[in-house]
């Protein structure tokens, strides 16, 4: 067929020349540019994952700068925390020192005063001056906020806590075990000892967790004499003494828990009269066990007689507490608080107790690319100025690191050196602890989540890649055959638009 109107075979080349350019114009961009995903048409479906894999990527790099960023702010508040434990030990040998009363004049002691004075000074410079781009670390700055505390709760501490989207925590907790002290009580009889004969002593060891004594008392020694006498050395053994009735003594280790105890090791009965030793009931402290089963005669306790004390048993918001004495602490994610309850709340089970609120405060980083809850992580900073280190209550007042100053109750020139002495104990104690914490959030939440996010991001990035970078060894091949077909396309177009010509052969014959 001869026509010339329409020339099909030329518009199937110009349709294939195209396609040809296309696919050759594709492949040129994609080898320019690297990508084989330049816009929507290219890979829909593509596209969409590549832009969430990008998004995922970006996030989980600024988490990585993010935990950087915690790691300095820690790292500067540890430093300033390292020059305030430095200042505390020495404040501890200035004490010692001093307390060396026969051996020091009374000028040595206001010397050691006028050092005690500078280095209450430079802890307070301290904790105002250790800041990070002007945010002050150590100043209770990033401290929790607490209120409406129960009167049931002795002391708390939070340590971290996630608040809600209104910035509150309400801590609740529950009894499960009583809190007990070691007990043992000593039937004697009689208001005063009465031995089997006038020459005879009442000898017997007391001992608790700190150390023990052996006592001595004669016939008609008083009960009340004997009380005196234990509680005289209750810092040394750490048992004290109270009054069961007329003729008994109720022998207690000052300390609550498994880690108080109290033990009474006859020596010498010497006929004392009296029921002798008995235990206390585990659930009720008041109450000791009925005679006979628990009783331990005089006579009999030369090997010793002895009482554990019992841990408290404690849920915080649901978590079962880790305890000790009348302390329970529970160290979550969520929430990281340790409450001491007082002694009648620790042996009242199965009673809740609102202990308080936290409305705020602490230092919060987000370690996460999603930002929500479980992507922060939170940690409290406490005041470490002096008027807050320390806390003690010595006699009936509560002392704290301010009170070695001079003219103060604990000062080392005239003031309590024992009670200022378990204030710098305290203080030490209450720093390191501190320290502590802030070094375990640099090594195992931000070094672990830095390393834990570095990983992500590589295999985000290999991801993204896989879906969105073009692969040139393939692309290359895809370059050099859409060339050959576009040549070729074009050869057979000219050819096309030649046959029409061949119609002029006819009109010549």
């Amino acid at each position: 067929m001869s026509r010339i109107n329409t020339n099909v075979t030329s518009l199937i080349a110009q349709r294939v020349l195209g396609q040809n350019s296309g696919d050759l114009t594709t492949s040129l961009e994609r080898l320019s540019t690297g990508l084989r995903i330049n816009r929507g048409k290219d890979d829909p479906a593509g596209l969409i994952a590549s832009q969430n894999l990008r998004a995922e990527i970006r996030g989980t790099n600024q988490a990585i700068s993010n935990a950087e960023r915690a790691d300095q702010v820690a790292s500067i508040a540890e430093g300033g925390l390292q020059e305030v434990s430095g200042l505390l030990t020495e404040l501890q040998g200035l004490v010692t020192n001093t307390a060396n009363t026969a051996g020091l004049s009374d000028a040595e002691k206001r010397a050691n005063q006028l050092q005690v004075d500078s280095i209450l000074q430079t802890i307070d410079r301290v904790s105002s001056a250790t800041s990070f781009q002007g945010t002050k670390l150590l100043n209770g700055n990033f401290d929790y906020s607490v209120n409406s505390v129960a009167a049931t709760v002795s002391s708390y501490s939070v340590n971290g806590a996630k608040l809600n989207f209104n910035g509150t925590q309400a801590v609740n907790v529950l009894v499960t075990q009583s809190a007990q002290v070691g007990q043992l009580l000593l039937s004697l009889g009689n208001a005063n000892i009465q031995l089997g004969g006038s020459n005879g002593t009442f000898v017997f060891q007391i001992a608790g967790n700190k150390g023990s004594r052996e006592l001595s008392f004669s016939s008609g020694t008083s009960v009340a004499n004997i009380i005196s006498t234990i509680n005289t050395f209750k810092d040394v053994t750490g048992v004290s003494a109270t009054a069961s009735g007329t003729t008994g003594i109720r022998a207690s280790s000052v300390d609550f828990g498994k880690s108080g105890f109290v033990s009474v090791k006859v020596v010498n009965a010497s006929s004392v009269s009296g029921s002798g030793i008995y235990t206390y009931g585990t659930t009720n402290a008041n109450s000791a066990t009925a005679a006979g089963s628990s009783n331990t005669a005089f006579t009999a306790a030369t090997n010793g007689v002895r009482d554990v004390g019992q841990d408290l048993g404690a849920t915080i918001n649901g978590i079962t507490a880790t305890t000790q004495g009348k302390v329970a602490r529970i160290n979550t994610d969520f929430l990281d608080v340790q409450i001491e309850l007082t002694t009648g709340a620790s042996q009242t089970l199965a009673a809740p107790i609102s202990a308080f609120t936290i409305n705020g405060g602490g230092a919060d980083f987000q370690l996460a690319g999603n930002v929500d809850i479980s992507g922060k992580v939170a940690i409290g900073i406490s005041n470490v100025a002096v008027r807050e280190l320390g806390k003690q209550t010595i006699g009936t007042a509560l002392e704290s690191l301010a009170s070695l100053g001079a003219g103060r109750n604990l000062n080392v020139v005239d003031g309590n050196i024992s009670g200022a002495q378990k204030v710098v104990t305290s203080a030490i104690s209450q720093v390191s602890q501190l320290r502590g914490r802030i070094g375990a959030f640099q090594k195992n939440t931000v070094g672990a989540t830095i390393r834990s996010l570095g990983v992500s991001a590589e295999n985000s990035t290999a991801a993204e890649s896989a879906v969105r970078d073009a692969d040139f060894a393939t692309e290359t091949a895809g370059l050099t055959r859409s060339q050959i077909l576009v040549q070729s396309a074009t050869q057979v177009l000219s050819l096309a638009n030649q046959r029409p010509q061949n119609v002029l052969s006819l009109l010549r014959g």
